[in-house]
């Protein structure tokens, strides 16, 4: 009958102690395991996909480039480096100004240049974090290029803006309409 007894209060002292513990160990493990994602792969961007129209039949068709390079304009980024078959894309925009100027070279000859006017919007993201932008598209230009013979290259048609906010999740912001060329 002592043994019983005795062996009753360990079992009650052990799942006591269970009890208290349980909640504890999984506190600090779940404290661990909320950081925020302060990488660059928690920063926003804008996503693009290709696409032109058969001018007989007014179709919407995806459109894939053969190469494409993307370049941020007066600096030496790369954004994108000599992708091969490219459908779609993901651009960073600029966070100290209102404007980012893209360059997308598709031969050493033929490039485009878009300017894409945005807001930028600083909000407090978490004490490890700190600030972080949120942008939004406000208009989109693509510009001409123009070479030394005065031949206008332009393989753009139009940009139409399915969506402003700059996004984490893969959302469509752009539809970039190339020329038709079959």
């Amino acid at each position: 009958m002592i043994n019983e007894t005795c062996t009753m209060k360990k079992l009650i002292k052990l799942i006591l102690f269970l009890m208290i513990a349980y909640p504890l160990t999984g506190a600090i493990f779940s404290a661990c395991s909320e950081e925020s994602d302060c990488s660059m792969t928690g920063r926003p961007m804008v996503y693009a996909n290709m696409y032109t129209i058969n001018p007989e039949t007014k179709a919407v068709l995806n459109d894939t480039l053969d190469s494409l390079t993307v370049t941020a304009f007066g600096t030496d980024s790369i954004i994108i480096n000599n992708q091969k078959k490219v459908h779609d894309i993901a651009l960073p925009l600029r966070y100290t100004s209102d404007s980012t100027i893209l360059v997308f070279h598709y031969t050493p000859l033929l490039r485009d240049t878009m300017v894409i006017r945005q807001t930028n919007t600083p909000y407090f993201q978490s004490m490890d974090c700190g600030y972080s932008m949120k942008q939004n598209i406000i208009s989109i230009h693509p510009i001409d290029y123009t070479d030394t013979n005065k031949k206008k290259y332009h393989s753009i048609d139009s940009i139409y803006i399915k969506s402003n906010a700059a996004n984490i999740n893969g959302t469509e912001n752009l539809k970039i309409f190339y020329r038709y060329n079959r």
